[in-house]
């Protein structure tokens, strides 16, 4: 009696992954460029012996980096979901590591399942450079940067808002209503922490409001003016982005999550002098 092949049992396998932004051009797959989708599609190609397309929770741009990215792909074979962050590390190159991997099921999506996305951008206030901080830091020394108008400022973003006045063109997005669950702004010594958490994020929106931000901080704009700026829509005056360099995705949020906190809640190291 001839024997059939049954088909084998697809898993949805969810992903925590760090990655250094600095040699990518970002997450999403390119032709041509040098992206962290292509490149952990590409290991996972690899083990199984076919393509298979990776889900990502949001899409960072070229340069910056992300302290814990979460993913998602459905495979067949017999490697545990589990065992998939330890597998793939041994193929993926060294900007790139997963902290963990873990079964979900076949409704969860990397992207659509989220509650929120969490941001944060470092600026690096010290006269002189400082090599160990360049990579992760914007280097701003021309004025004194004010924290606290910094986050008088931050404060009425909170909500939910038409936030085109930070929408860069080139997006596919249909509108930009942005829920902001949280804006911060800290100081620790000549570092300044900013950090921004909303339901999502429109096309280049961190960067171009961290540049308004260091403005405003620097008594170069009113907080009158920053303020009606955006809720104006008055997007031509939004001239300068943040160096991408100073930003990472720190934390991806979802209400059913199957990782503990230490994985994947703040992962970015601060530094500190």
């Amino acid at each position: 009696m001839l024997e059939i092949d049954q088909p084998q049992q697809t898993q949805r396998v969810a992903l925590v992954i760090q990655y250094l932004g600095t040699h990518f051009h970002g997450w999403q797959r390119q032709k041509g460029q040098r992206t962290v989708q292509e490149e952990i599609e590409t290991a996972i190609a690899t083990i199984l012996g076919h393509h298979v397309t990776l889900h990502g929770a949001g899409r960072t741009d070229a340069g910056v980096h992300a302290a814990a990215q979460v993913a998602h792909f459905d495979a067949t074979g017999l490697i545990p979901a589990q065992k998939w962050a330890t597998v793939l590390n041994s193929y993926l190159p060294p900007d790139i590591i997963i902290r963990a991997s873990a079964p979900v099921g076949n409704a969860w999506h990397a992207r659509f399942s989220a509650a929120y996305r969490r941001y944060r951008y470092t600026i690096y206030t010290e006269k002189r450079p400082n090599l160990f901080v360049k990579p992760f830091s914007w280097h701003y020394y021309h004025e004194p940067l004010d924290e606290l108008l910094i986050q008088t400022a931050m404060k009425p973003l909170l909500g939910k808002h038409h936030l085109a006045a930070f929408h860069r063109a080139g997006s596919k997005r249909k509108h930009s209503w942005v829920e902001v669950q949280a804006a911060e702004c800290h100081r620790s010594e000549s570092l300044l922490h900013l950090e921004i958490q909303a339901d999502g994020f429109l096309y280049g929106m961190v960067r171009l409001l961290v540049g308004m931000l260091v403005q405003v901080g620097a008594g170069q704009r009113t907080l009158a003016n920053f303020t009606e700026i955006w809720q104006e829509e008055r997007r031509e005056e939004v001239k300068y982005a943040a160096p991408a360099q100073g930003l990472c995705l720190l934390r991806v949020g979802y209400p059913d999550f199957p990782f503990s906190p230490e994985i994947w809640y703040d992962t970015q190291p601060k530094f500190s002098f």
